[in-house]
């Protein structure tokens, strides 16, 4: 791997420090990936070919990608480097929750509740979330 502590010189080295032996891969057919089919049980779909072979696609991936930009762009019009694995987080953590209705289910650690909303109008609204 590279020589600066901390930096990663492939998308290999990436993997191998990320992703545990033996587990399963999915890549696309870029030939650097060929070499992890020694460690762990690696899947390729080829492109050019098809876009989905029985569970091996690489779709997840793209859509992810796709909503990263799209928040990075729209939302966050503009990322500092030394920021960005905060946004990688939030939106890794808004990925693999985005299947929850439940609002409380959204926020672990923080106790949510129902109370009155003010109403400065006089309408008498309940149910607000806090």
């Amino acid at each position: 791997m590279g020589g600066m502590p901390g930096v990663v010189a492939t998308r290999t080295d990436w993997v191998r420090q990320a992703v545990q032996p033996k587990a399963a891969v999915y890549t696309d057919a870029l030939p650097p990936y060929n070499e992890l089919d020694i460690v762990y049980a690696h899947k390729v779909i080829d492109h050019a070919e098809k876009h989905v072979e029985a569970e091996v696609h690489t779709n997840g991936l793209e859509n992810f990608w796709s909503l990263l930009k799209r928040t990075i762009h729209g939302t966050y019009i503009s990322i500092e480097p030394f920021h960005l694995f905060r946004c990688l987080d939030e939106q890794a953590f808004r990925f693999n929750n985005r299947e929850m209705n439940d609002p409380r289910e959204v926020r672990p650690g923080r106790r949510l509740g129902v109370r009155e909303a003010p109403d400065p109008l006089g309408t008498n609204r309940k149910g607000a979330i806090v």
